[in-house]
C-alpha cells in the first residue's frame, strides 16, 4: 500500500505519531493509500523549518524569488497530467476536470511570477521642508494554509505561490482525504530551486490544525472549507493573535429572468450544478426561475441532466465521477430522499445510481428538485453534491430578495438579455462574486476570490491584490536629511554655501 508522508525542510519525513489515515479510490471504494497524521511535535518541526528558512528567504531579492517561480511554473506545466492523475485517483473527479483545476492554480503561480509590480511602494517627496514619506510592504514570516479536499492542487496554489513570492515561508496542511497532489507540488518546487524549508507540507487532522492555529511562530492562516470550520479557524487563530482569511461555504443562486436564453441557462445550470459532482463551493445549487419560464426551464435542465455520463474519472467518456467518500455520498442522498416530505417535487432522483463493474464506488446520480421551499433542508444546507434545487419567484424583486435572505454570499449569477436588469442585479445582490450570463464567476488570478456574509471570515479575499496585501504588511517611513550645503553636518562635499 502506498504511504504519504510529510515534506519538511526540503525532504520527505516519515510520520512519527503512529497515527495514519486511509485514502480511498472513490471509484472502487478500495483503500489504496495511508497518510501520516501529524502530532503537535511534527507540526512544530515543520514550523521550525519554515522559521529557519525565513531568516534568509525573507531578505532574498525579488529577482531570486521570481526566477525560481518561473522555473516552478514550467515544471508544473510539464507535469499537468501527473498532478491531474493524482487528483482523479484520490478525489474522483474526471481527468479533464482535474486538468482544469491545475490550470486555474497555474494562473496564481503566473501572478506570483510578476509579483514585482504589486510589491512596489509609494513615495511622496517634500511633504514638508526636506521631508519625504514612503510606503513599503514587507513579508510576515511563517504563514500556514489549511486546504479542502475538493481542490487538492488548485486551492494550495491559490495560497503558497503568492505567500512565498512576497518573502514568507509556508506550512501547508492539505486535506487528509486526497493528500498526494500536495506532496508533488512541494517536490516540484524543490526541483525548481526553492530553498529547503520555504514550503513544507504536514498532513493531519484536527490535531495538526489546532497545532498550527496555536503555534506562536505562525503569523497568518489561510483557510478554505465549510462555514462552521471557517468560523472556528477565524475565532481560534484570531484569539492567538494571527491574521486570518477563512473562506467558508456557499449556497450559490442563479437568477433566470423571463427574457433569458433558456437553452443557454439550462446548459449553464447543468454544468455549474453537476460539474465535479457538485463538490465545489462555486457550484450553482439553487436556480431561481422568475415568472412563467419555470416549467420550461426545469424541462430543459432535466433533458440535459439525463444525458450526463457518470463513471470513473480516468475513463475519457465520463463526464462526472463519484463522491469523495461513502459517508459523504450517503449524506448527500438523504437530502434527495427527504425532499418530497418537505414539499419539493423530485424531478430526478439519482440516489440509486451505480456503475457496472464499480459497484463499491461512491456513486450517486444527478438529482433535480423543483418547487423547493426556503425552509427545507435541501435549500438551507450546503449539500456539496450533484443536487440542484429550483425555486420560483413571481418578480425580479422577489428573486433578489430570496437570494439576499440567504446567510451565504459567496457567488451568484443572473441570466438575462436586459443590460439594465443585469446592472441592477450586480449592484443589489449581496454576494462577493457575480456572474452575468456566467454561471460560475470565479475571478481570474489578477482579481481576488471571496464571498460575503457567512462565506468569508476575515477582511481579505484570496489571491489577487487582496492576497498580496494579506501576505504582507505596510510600513510608512518618514525621512529628513539636511542639505549637504550645511557644512556643520560633517564631511564637506564641496556644495556652495548658498545652495
Amino acid at each position: 500500500m502506498k504511504t504519504v508522508n510529510h515534506w519538511i525542510g526540503g525532504k520527505t519525513v516519515e510520520g512519527a505519531s503512529g497515527n495514519w489515515g486511509p485514502v480511498t479510490d472513490p471509484a472502487t471504494g478500495a483503500v489504496t493509500t495511508r497518510v501520516a497524521l501529524a502530532s503537535a511535535d511534527e507540526v512544530d518541526a515543520a514550523v521550525t523549518a519554515a522559521k529557519d528558512a525565513y531568516a534568509t528567504w525573507g531578505t532574498s531579492s525579488l529577482a531570486q524569488r521570481t526566477s525560481i517561480l518561473f522555473r516552478y511554473r514550467a515544471l508544473l506545466d510539464a507535469h499537468r497530467d501527473d498532478i491531474a492523475a493524482l487528483i482523479t485517483a484520490e478525489h474522483g473527479k474526471v481527468h479533464s476536470d482535474a486538468l482544469g483545476e491545475v490550470a486555474r492554480g497555474l494562473e496564481i503561480v503566473e501572478l506570483a511570477c510578476g509579483i514585482t509590480t504589486q510589491l512596489k511602494g509609494e513615495l511622496s517627496t517634500q511633504v514638508s521642508n526636506r521631508v519625504d514619506v514612503s510606503s513599503i510592504r514587507q513579508s510576515l514570516g511563517v504563514v500556514a494554509g489549511i486546504t479542502p479536499f475538493n481542490f487538492p492542487a488548485m486551492v494550495p496554489m491559490w495560497m503558497f505561490p503568492l505567500a512565498i513570492a512576497c518573502g514568507n515561508t509556508f506550512v501547508l496542511k492539505p486535506s487528509e482525504k486526497d493528500p498526494s497532489a500536495a506532496n508533488l507540488l512541494a517536490e516540484l518546487a524543490a526541483e525548481a530551486g526553492l530553498p529547503d524549508g520555504v514550503l513544507n507540507v504536514v498532513h493531519g487532522d484536527k490535531v495538526a490544525v489546532d497545532a498550527l492555529l496555536a503555534h506562536p511562530d505562525v503569523t497568518a492562516v489561510s483557510f478554505v472549507g465549510s462555514t462552521p470550520i471557517a468560523r472556528y479557524i477565524h475565532a481560534t487563530a484570531s484569539a492567538n493573535g494571527k491574521r486570518v482569511q477563512a473562506l467558508g461555504g456557499a449556497k450559490n443562486h442563479m437568477l433566470v429572468l423571463p427574457d433569458a436564453d433558456l437553452d443557454a441557462a439550462a446548459d449553464a445550470a447543468v454544468s455549474a450544478a453537476y460539474g465535479s459532482a457538485g463538490e465545489r463551493c462555486m457550484a450553482i445549487s439553487a436556480v431561481v426561475a422568475v415568472s412563467s419560464i419555470a416549467d420550461e426551464l426545469v424541462d430543459k435542465i432535466r433533458e440535459r441532466a439525463e444525458k450526463i455520463k457518470i463513471g470513473p474519472g480516468n475513463d475519457p467518456e465520463s463526464e462526472m465521477g463519484p463522491l469523495i467518500t461513502k459517508a459523504h455520498r450517503d449524506k448527500v442522498a438523504t437530502y434527495v430522499t427527504g425532499a418530497a416530505a418537505q414539499g419539493a417535487q423530485v424531478v430526478l432522483d439519482g440516489t440509486g445510481y451505480t456503475v457496472d463493474g464499480f459497484e463499491d464506488g461512491h456513486w450517486i446520480g444527478l438529482s433535480l428538485l423543483d418547487k423547493v421551499s426556503t425552509d427545507s433542508d435541501a435549500y438551507r444546507d450546503e449539500i456539496f453534491g450533484p443536487v440542484l434545487c429550483v425555486l420560483r419567484a413571481e418578480t425580479y424583486e422577489e428573486g433578489v430578495a430570496l437570494i439576499n435572505a440567504s446567510p451565504y454570499g459567496n457567488g451568484t449569477a443572473v441570466f438575462t438579455r436586459d443590460g439594465g436588469a443585469a446592472r441592477r442585479f450586480q449592484l443589489e445582490v449581496q454576494a462577493g462574486m457575480v456572474g452575468v450570463n456566467v454561471p460560475i464567476p470565479v475571478p481570474v488570478g489578477y482579481h481576488s476570490f471571496g464571498g460575503w456574509k457567512d462565506s468569508l471570515f476575515g477582511d481579505h479575499h484570496i489571491y489577487g491584490n487582496d492576497g498580496v496585501h494579506f501576505y504582507t504588511r505596510g510600513k510608512v517611513v518618514t525621512t529628513r536629511w539636511p542639505d549637504p550645503s550645511e557644512g556643520h553636518i560633517g564631511v564637506d562635499l564641496g556644495f556652495p554655501r548658498n545652495h
